[in-house]
């Protein structure tokens, strides 16, 4: 006796049969990952990261990466066969899926919020952090940063933050954001990728397509974790029109008839509605609850992102996604008569419930948690700007035979709110602020406050802030005291730390030459030089130690190579007129002090030494000339006199 054949239920949804190949290739994106980490953990270097994020270097230093080529093929692809990469590549997105599936297993089937206002927060995201930099510097008049490529690195995890906060961050933008905002709620209201992916996807022929097989039974909007309403769109288009489709096939799948597919065709703009009376849905949000959510995710993105130097982001982004609905949320128990939430009734007939109770007492807490943390933004923004009139000192303050650099008034008070502000950080701060001492060390070098420099320099390296910098301004506090053991000291562990750093050999070079260990100082020199190329800096130094070591000679070469990089380099043109005319090459060192005088004219030494060239060529009434200059500007000057008095012929 045969078996009856069980029928399913006649509106019962099927299973999608791509959400598991969709799933098995999610899995294999995390399995290269993995790869490429455990890859670079143990070679110790490695492609630099495969993530659009990366791609943002471009603009803010000229890096051309794996990541932007990665991010670059990939919009170039959506255009042509719509947005795939975000439902079958993005690691987030199988974050938020995962999220999604564990909620519905426990009944609460997540509810896009749908606003009017946040969907624009992607695409300021996008220009913010891709495009933002390089305006600004067109807007400012810098220059913009030449091109360079870095496909491969020894610090792979810089720019990622660290295990704690990028959990957080999982957490946040993955399971909250879909709890709160729905299914692929990053996605619509944060994620910076997805604004320009929702973009190429515009011009893509390759679409969800429909045929006349279609029953408008709406299973494919029933299965879409995208938020797109399927079966309007292909009713009214043939197709789905909404950027916002992943092109996961859940849809395709799942359709009873088999009306549905993925294929070329035209376009959505050359395509009208069939039915031109369309009714446009109605907000689900009055303009009043947009403008509470815009302003609530506007006030939490700024006091949050870079809060305590550890707020990255895309954190941020997905934080304020969050506080924006639970705010509107609490706003409209004050306006609305019944309201509920995930099957929670907070409202009913006027009267707040039990649940609503502790909404408000949880979001009263946290609103605490958040003024604080406003005020110590406020102060961290303050602290910036004088940081950031600070830092246009940064080579002078890195060069240790430089002289503290004569601030403006305006600049002094700036630097000095700064430093103000971020003490107001130290004394708030719930914790420790990463690169706070970093930065007042910075700021107390230039306001010449030397303990503090050192407080604040040695508690950054201990947090690992900017270490080579930080050993250096305690190199230049010592070699300001002429503690000369205590600058060299300093100075190797600068190069230590971090050995690309330039100005660190150049500082340890220059230290090495005045404590006499000249060997020393021409083989750091050296080393420089065939590691970072042929810079004026190097050049001239080159030439100090072969002067300081007799080899005149020698010296010779390398002021000729400084003047040759940068022919307005005083001390290098003045020191090859030096070595000339040590070497009797008296006419050529003649040409390099009149030279040295048209950029420095009322350096009076300058004119005695090419007074003695002139003397030594035998036209004295020139060098006459030049002596009395040098006793104008200098009159105190003994040599200047002596040399007068014997072309005067008094002697």
């Amino acid at each position: 006796m045969s078996k009856l054949p069980v029928l399913e239920p006649k509106n019962r949804i099927r299973r999608s049969r791509s959400t598991r190949w969709r799933a098995t290739l999610l899995i294999l994106v995390h399995v290269v990952i993995a790869a490429h980490i455990t890859h670079w953990l143990v070679r110790g270097r490695t492609i630099t990261p495969v993530e659009p994020s990366e791609a943002a270097a471009l603009a803010t230093s000229g890096v051309v990466n794996a990541g932007l080529v990665f991010f670059a093929v990939t919009i170039v692809l959506t255009a042509i066969f719509g947005r795939f990469f975000c439902g079958w590549g993005c690691h987030l997105v199988a974050l938020q899926d995962l999220s999604r599936a564990l909620l519905e297993k426990f009944g609460r089937k997540p509810k896009p919020l749908r606003s009017r206002l946040l969907i624009w927060v992607p695409p300021i995201a996008f220009v913010y952090a891709f495009l933002w930099p390089a305006i600004y510097r067109l807007w400012a008049g810098l220059p913009m940063p030449s091109i360079r490529f870095e496909f491969t690195t020894e610090h792979f995890w810089a720019t990622f933050p660290g295990w704690f906060i990028g959990g957080l961050t999982f957490v946040i933008c993955g399971f909250l954001a879909i709890y709160f905002l729905g299914a692929k709620g990053f996605c619509a209201y944060a994620c910076p990728y997805g604004a320009i992916f929702g973009a190429a996807e515009r011009l893509s022929p390759m679409r969800i397509r429909v045929t006349d097989a279609c029953a408008a039974c709406g299973h494919c909007t029933a299965v879409c974790t995208s938020n797109v309403r399927v079966h309007e769109e292909v009713r009214d288009f043939g197709m789905v029109v909404d950027s916002g489709c992943m092109k996961c096939l859940d849809c395709v799948s799942v359709c009873p008839n088999g009306a549905l597919y993925y294929g070329f065709g035209p376009l959505p703009w050359a395509v009208k509605p069939k039915n031109s009376k369309r009714k446009a849905r109605r907000p689900a949000l009055s303009w009043v609850e947009e403008g509470v959510a815009a302003g609530a995710f506007v006030a939490a993105f700024f006091t949050f992102r870079g809060l305590y130097g550890e707020i990255p982001f895309l954190m941020a982004l997905g934080l304020s996604g969050v506080l924006a609905f639970l705010v509107l949320l609490c706003a409209q128990l004050l306006t609305r008569a019944n309201l509920s939430f995930k099957g929670w009734s907070l409202k009913r007939g006027g009267k707040l419930q039990r649940p609503a109770l502790g909404l408000l007492a949880g979001m009263t807490l946290f609103g605490v948690f958040w003024v604080h943390s406003g005020i110590v933004r406020y102060h961290t923004y303050r602290g910036d700007a004088g940081y950031r009139t600070a830092k246009a000192w940064e080579t002078m303050l890195l060069d240790v035979v430089s002289t503290q650099p004569l601030l403006a008034e305006e600049d002094e008070r700036s630097i000095e709110r700064g430093y103000e502000s971020f003490e107001r950080v130290r004394e708030l701060g719930l914790i420790g602020t990463r690169g706070l001492n970093a930065k007042m060390a910075w700021q107390a070098a230039l306001l010449e406050r030397g303990d503090a420099v050192e407080r604040h320099a040695e508690l950054a390296i201990e947090r690992g802030d900017l270490a080579s910098d930080m050993h250096q301004l305690v190199g230049r506090e010592a070699y300001e005291a002429r503690d000369l053991p205590g600058a060299l000291s300093a100075f190797e562990k600068a190069v230590a730390v971090n050995p690309d750093d330039l100005w660190a050999r150049i500082n340890l070079g220059v230290v090495q030459t005045e404590s006499g260990d000249l060997q020393a100082a021409q083989a750091t020199f050296e080393t420089a030089q065939r590691e970072f190329g042929d810079t004026v800096t190097l050049a001239y130094n080159l030439g100090l130690v072969a002067a300081y070591s007799g080899r005149f000679m020698d010296a010779a070469g390398p002021f000729a190579r400084a003047v040759e990089l940068d022919s307005r380099h005083l001390p290098a043109r003045e020191n090859l007129a030096g070595m000339l005319a040590t070497m009797g090459r008296l006419e050529e060192a003649l040409e390099h002090y009149l030279m040295a005088i048209e950029m420095s004219p009322n350096d009076a030494q300058t004119r005695l030494l090419a007074a003695r060239v002139l003397d030594g060529l035998g036209r004295r009434d020139e060098a006459l000339e030049q002596v009395r200059e040098a006793l104008r500007l200098a009159p105190g000057m003994p040599e200047a006199k002596r040399l007068e008095a014997e072309l005067s012929g008094l002697f």
